[in-house]
């Protein structure tokens, strides 16, 4: 049973909303309850409320931002925290054949589920940092923007005309190095939990591949980890124009060893993309 249990990680921003959306299409269970559109996902989060109302429990619980935004980690779990996981994952075990989840915080414990999950099988979305620490720049703007937008007509006036864009400046300048650093966290965690698995366990992909390629990784899916699923077409579900721009955030970036770090993880993950 185990061996049909599909952890879906990957980090913000990165596709892995569109990906779960992708394969539900083509049957595989991925929660009783999902979180459903907003703000920066409009189609929907795709993820399993269950999983993620626990994983900002914990983040809460340790002092750490429930939306999984840092660097900083759970040094340890407490007994009741490890058993309502425990109690998670033993409901779906009961109820299904082959499930999955899909939370971008997953990544922040991954050696809770190796260990609890210990025949799971590892689906993980890789988006390169620039689209993601861009994605979430012009996501946070957004809701900083929505704010002004929601005041008295002049108050949005001299927002457009005079504030925002000193604003963007001073927000970029505040976060992106922020951002980036949660980037290399995350996949950093990623690295380190695949290279501790049989190869046959997990995959790497993106979701531009999918536009070509998603019958190969629906065979892959088929035939190496047994899944039963429909194929649907990636294509049907995914809308470029929901694909923002990359911002040129370099610039606010004073340490530059952190993009030097960033390509170097980047291309060790990409290393193990999956190909055809």
């Amino acid at each position: 049973m185990q061996k049909r249990v599909l952890i879906i990680t990957g980090m913000h921003r990165s596709g892995t909303s569109l990906i779960t959306q992708w394969l539900s299409k083509c049957g595989l269970q991925t929660g009783e309850r999902l979180v459903p559109g907003g703000n920066g996902n409009i189609e929907g989060h795709f993820e399993d409320i269950e999983f993620l109302k626990m994983h900002e429990e914990i983040l809460a619980d340790h002092n750490l931002p429930t939306s999984g935004l840092t660097v900083g980690r759970v040094a340890q779990f407490t007994v009741y925290e490890k058993e309502k996981l425990k109690s998670i994952i033993k409901v779906k075990q009961q109820l299904y054949d082959q499930w999955g989840w899909k939370d971008p915080r997953t990544c922040l414990f991954l050696d809770v589920y190796k260990e609890l999950l210990p025949e799971a099988c590892y689906l993980v979305i890789l988006r390169d940092y620039q689209s993601v620490v861009s994605s979430l720049l012009r996501r946070e703007f957004k809701w900083l923007e929505n704010k002004y937008l929601a005041r008295k007509y002049f108050s949005r006036l001299i927002w457009k005309a005079f504030r925002r864009a000193r604003r963007m400046v001073k927000f970029y300048n505040d976060h992106a190095t922020e951002y980036l650093k949660v980037w290399i966290a995350y996949n950093q965690d990623i690295l380190k939990r695949i290279e501790t698995l049989p190869r046959d366990a997990f995959i790497v992909l993106n979701y531009s591949m999918l536009k070509e390629e998603d019958k190969q990784v629906f065979e892959y899916l088929k035939s190496k980890w047994n899944l039963e699923l429909k194929y649907s077409r990636f294509r049907d579900i995914f809308k470029e124009h929901l694909i923002g721009p990359d911002v040129g955030f370099e610039q606010y970036i004073e340490d530059k060893n952190l993009i030097t770090q960033a390509i170097a993880l980047q291309d060790k993950l990409k290393a193990y993309m999956l190909t055809g």
